[in-house]
């Protein structure tokens, strides 16, 4: 399986919004509607290296003082679409 791993800038939160957010018991962020800023992108093939990646970038200055975060996601591989092949019946 390959993996994407991702070095993102985390966006600010009001105090106010977060408290909203509690209350209501609904998401502070949502990554599918507005994802973080994306800082760098690498790809690996399997988990030791994703893992290995991520950790090397965990060491950059902004990640370590929480401005930004690393994130490691699986790649799921497209299942190759059924085609027609003219002329074959049944298939």
């Amino acid at each position: 399986m390959r993996f994407l791993i991702v070095r993102t800038d985390i966006r600010a939160v009001a105090d106010g919004d977060i408290a909203a957010a509690w209350a209501d018991g609904h998401r502070l962020r949502d990554e599918t509607t507005t994802p973080e800023p994306r800082r760098q992108i690498v790809h690996a093939e399997d988990r030791d290296a994703a893992l290995l990646l991520a950790r090397a970038l965990a060491t950059v200055g902004a990640v370590r003082a929480g401005k930004q975060r690393v994130k490691v996601l699986p790649l799921i591989e497209p299942r190759p679409a059924f085609r027609h092949r003219p002329g074959r019946a049944g298939t």
